[in-house]
């Protein structure tokens, strides 16, 4: 039907008969000559329809926003002064000769070039998607998961899929069931990853597996989070963590070259979880804000302040300053906002020093806790913040976890509202993660990751003697500040696995029966291996500049996962839910 997309026509063209179809982007009749620009997904172009050709003018005379046409023309330059420099094909304009109307539209229920509310965004998604920024969304990801694809073929990897409809995995969120109508009383789980299924495969010997994997949580949602959820998935046999970083660190420098044309570093920058809590306040932080958090638990130890010596004495509190470079000049209105804003993560306040003049000790700064400190103390603080004249230094003091939640969000945040994020690309390896950590309400120990991520020691008896100081071989990969990708070496002995379920009150009933295959397949021979899951939604949202992962899915789900575009979740009939052996029993209303 078509011999160019309207986008690929340019000046090489003119003269030339070509055959377009499309939207209609935008209708214009300027003194009897009728302009359209249509629409397709390479871009715009202008057609010209003259009333020398009477029938052709009557019909467009009727074109509305989105009517689909089918037009035949020459390619002609346009005058002089019409030039559009704003447009891929801008210079040039069909003149139609041809003018088929595909289908007719009502009018759409917003327009392409206004704020829309997601909602309405999402129950047109159709009509949404047709935008130019979505549409662009949409390609990205394309040549995003083509140029993961290409680099995986050729370093040795085979794609393979894995199950759908599979048992129940402990990764941390509630799994979505499915009824089985064939084994009545009994479900099947949608797979929160291919997690074991990878590592079974690592055992048959396939040695290095990849697969851009469906995967499904039932969590509560946000922006960077969906129910069902995609994950370019990695696996590879005989390495150590090493070579698998170095080889991730391959995949994302070639996808950015190939996709962005834009270098990363080589190699990442490695930096410990003990590390990044301390110096940023979370294990993801973004390197391109230049703000770090300063213990100064030690210089407070002996104050009389209880607000600050409490948590400075107690072995899970933590006393921390954050230097702001020319923050003196905040309001007192701006650090009662930051001090609410910080409220949200559990801290009590927010104290400050500004700091007037340096020299002059506690008389040149300013703050209602100086009364509570010694000059020892205060000259501590001025000395290892480095802080200088018009700096203001907060303060977070309380539970290490409040502290860091608090002040890492607040470092964020002053980096954003103080233009102090760089600009470009910040990746980052995370390593070193505790392998263990207690819940603190029910006490028990729980995996940081997941139960079978590998220990850094090969004696099961360190880890059941001393669960609390054991590191685990993990690794997170950072960018920006979001976590795009997660991995392990994993556990290829049964007696270590059987050791870390012990230690997670997995009882050997509940293992044989969840995870009897694996344990089996631990005795015939399994070979040393680890691997990776890359978010593809975050990455393909980092890399679009969207501010949600939904920008970059093609259908998504609201944050309550509810899809408005065909309203599902939705009933089933009575006769299904029989078949399938399900009762309905709704909540209770108060």
């Amino acid at each position: 039907m078509r011999s160019h997309y309207c986008g690929q026509i340019d000046e090489t063209l003119t003269g030339q008969e070509v055959s377009v179809a499309g939207w209609v982007h935008r209708r214009r009749d300027h003194g009897g000559v009728i302009f359209v620009d249509l629409r397709d997904r390479e871009g715009l172009l202008q057609v010209v329809f003259d009333p020398d050709r009477p029938e052709i003018f009557a019909e467009a005379e009727r074109l509305r926003s989105e009517y689909v046409l089918h037009v035949k023309g020459k390619v002609r330059k346009r005058p002089d002064g019409t030039i559009n420099p704003n447009m891929k094909t801008g210079r040039i304009e069909v003149l139609a000769t041809s003018l088929t109307t595909l289908n007719d539209s009502e009018t759409p229920p917003f327009q392409y070039d206004q704020q829309v509310n997601e909602e309405s965004r999402l129950k047109y998604r159709y009509l949404d998607l047709r935008r130019e920024q979505m549409m662009g969304n949409l390609r990205l990801r394309h040549r995003v998961t083509r140029a993961m694809r290409n680099f995986l073929d050729n370093n040795g990897f085979v794609d393979v899929e894995t199950p759908m409809l599979t048992r129940a995995t402990p990764e941390g969120a509630r799994d979505y069931i499915v009824p089985s109508r064939t084994h009545p009383g009994k479900f099947f789980a949608l797979p929160q990853s291919p997690q074991i299924f990878k590592q079974l495969l690592m055992m048959s010997g396939l040695d290095r597996y990849y697969q851009i994997a469906r995967c499904f949580r039932d969590e509560d949602l946000r922006a960077d989070r969906q129910p069902e959820f995609t994950q370019l998935d990695i696996e590879m046999s005989f390495v150590d963590e090493k070579i698998v970083t170095d080889t991730m660190e391959g995949l994302v420098r070639s996808l950015f070259r190939d996709v962005m044309q834009i270098e990363l570093p080589s190699p990442f920058p490695r930096m410990t979880y003990a590390d990044a809590l301390r110096r940023y306040g979370s294990d993801k932080p973004d390197l391109r804000i230049p703000l770090e958090l300063i213990d100064v638990s030690d210089l407070m130890a002996g104050v009389e302040f209880k607000v600050f010596a409490g948590p400075a004495n107690d072995p899970d509190g933590r006393v921390a300053a954050l230097c702001l470079p020319g923050g003196g000049s905040l309001s007192r209105k701006e650090i009662d906002d930051y001090t609410t804003f910080v409220g949200r993560y559990g801290a009590k306040g927010l104290a400050y020093v500004k700091v007037n003049d340096v020299t002059s000790g506690k008389d040149g700064l300013q703050s209602p806790i100086l009364k509570f400190l010694p000059d020892a103390a205060i000259n501590g603080i001025l000395k290892r913040t480095a802080a200088k004249n018009g700096d203001l230094i907060f303060f977070g003091a309380d539970k290490a976890r409040v502290v860091n939640d608090a002040l890492g969000a607040l470092r964020i945040k002053l980096g954003v509202d103080r233009g102090l994020v760089a600009k470009g690309w910040a990746p980052l390896w995370v390593i070193e993660f505790p392998m263990f950590e207690k819940d603190q309400q029910t006490g028990r120990w729980t995996s940081l990751h997941h139960p079978f991520t590998s220990p850094n020691t090969d004696d099961p008896q360190i880890v059941r003697d001393n669960p609390g100081t054991v590191l685990s071989r993990a690794y997170d990969m950072v960018l920006n500040g979001s976590e795009i990708g997660g991995g392990s070496i994993r556990i290829h002995d049964r007696a270590m696995q059987s050791a870390v379920f012990d230690l997670l009150s997995i009882s050997k009933e509940e293992a044989e029966e969840k995870f009897g295959f694996l344990l089996r397949a631990l005795t015939y021979g399994c070979p040393p291996h680890g691997g990776i899951a890359f978010g593809l939604d975050r990455m393909v949202m980092l890399m679009a500049g969207a501010e949600s992962i939904r920008d970059v899915i093609a259908f998504p789900k609201t944050q309550s996962a509810h899809c408005p575009l065909t309203n599902a979740p939705g009933e089933v009939s009575a006769e299904q839910l029989k078949e399938a052996g399900i009762r309905v029993r709704l909540p209770r209303s108060e």
